[in-house]
């Protein structure tokens, strides 16, 4: 059991390494296509009469439609119907 493991010896590093000076995440780019923000989204969840669900009107480059959202996740809005409405193509969202 008394096996004598090899001796190891470290290369010395003379130099600076900075090989981690910029990092790149695409969920914080603050460029949006659509006049909407998340904070415009954020407000309708967070309303005092928002329990489960907010029946709004939503505009996009599409069409026009009423629906009752529920949630979020990530660049979609989220109905009672099980839609996913991504939020790049909402143009106007209004509380009815």
């Amino acid at each position: 059991m008394n096996k004598k493991l090899p001796n190891v010896y470290p290369v010395p590093i003379d130099k600076k390494i900075n090989n981690n000076e910029e990092i790149f995440d695409s969920r914080l780019n603050e460029e949006r296509t659509s006049p909407l923000t998340i904070k415009e989204i954020n407000e309708l969840f967070n309303a005092k009469d928002h329990v489960y669900k907010t029946k709004v009107k939503i505009r996009t480059t599409r069409e026009e439609k009423i629906v009752e959202i529920v949630g979020i996740s990530r660049n979609d809005l989220l109905t009672l119907n099980g839609e996913h409405i991504n939020i790049d193509s909402i143009l106007e969202i209004k509380k009815v």
